[in-house]
């Protein structure tokens, strides 16, 4: 047999042939085959990737636009407790006092002198837009304690709203005892005042207090912020303790807080 012979490529018919190019089409397909799944994964895992960075993305600017809309609100609400407090002290300075109401720095100072663990009631004296009443909740004092005494009817419809299981009492505080009259059921264990006391005379004041500690359990507290360095309930003849907090720089003005308890 010649070497042209020997070395002539198979028929196109040839089972040889049709075997060979089986195995490549085979090999070929299967590959394909891999590739395209693996393009598959790839663009599935994209895809995936691309949800989870766009989710993130939204969940983030959600959480944003919430603490944004919150901040909003805040603002809104400080204003118009300040734009109520403006008004009021317009009305009547010497009952209102301020013109801006307690800070949230000076509200948890007061509140922080009433024990929340000791049951019984808490009054609360010229109370104004409730930022105190707010602080004393925090302090864990269930808002059905409270007993909030207002003579502002505008002040008084505002803080039912915002708390709606205190008792609300539209009335004098210096008159208390006649104020809180089939309000008051049991004694309380702390009384918070910020009326502004030196707006009226030392005898008014030193009235109010003496009013103020029989409606009290024994050792309970009379709390009152003043802007005065000195006391806001006259001490000569009082018979009362006080404890002076240091200044709440974090007010304006800065603020002190008296608390006061019977001697004996």
């Amino acid at each position: 047999m010649s070497s042209t012979t020997r070395h002539r490529p198979p028929r196109a018919g040839s089972i040889a042939a049709r075997l060979g190019q089986s195995r490549v089409a085979s090999r070929l397909e299967g590959e394909v085959r891999v590739t395209a799944a693996d393009l598959v994964d790839c663009v599935a895992e994209a895809k995936l990737k691309v949800a989870a960075v766009r989710y993130k993305v939204e969940g983030e600017v959600r959480t944003k636009a919430e603490k944004l809309r919150s901040r909003v609100s805040e603002a809104k609400s400080k204003l118009g407790d300040e734009a109520r407090f403006i008004k009021s002290w317009i009305d009547d300075p010497l009952r209102t006092g301020s013109v801006t109401p307690s800070s949230p720095a000076l509200a948890r100072r007061m509140a922080s002198y009433v024990d929340p663990e000791q049951p019984g009631p808490v009054i609360e004296i010229g109370p104004g837009t409730g930022p105190v009443t707010e602080a004393l909740i925090e302090r864990g004092i269930d808002e059905g304690r409270l007993i909030l005494v207002e003579y502002s009817p505008e002040f008084c419809a505002l803080l039912r709203e915002r708390f709606p299981r205190a008792t609300v009492v539209q009335g004098d505080a210096y008159a208390l005892s006649t104020t809180l009259a089939g309000h008051l059921t049991e004694k309380a264990i702390a009384l918070v005042s910020s009326l502004p006391l030196f707006n009226r005379p030392p005898p008014a004041r030193s009235a109010l207090a003496k009013e103020a500690f029989p409606l009290l359990v024994e050792g309970a507290p009379f709390i009152q912020f003043t802007y005065s360095v000195i006391s806001p309930i006259p001490r000569k003849g009082s018979g009362l303790k006080a404890f002076v907090s240091d200044w709440v720089l974090r007010n304006i003005p800065p603020a002190r807080v008296w608390v006061y308890r019977e001697a004996n």
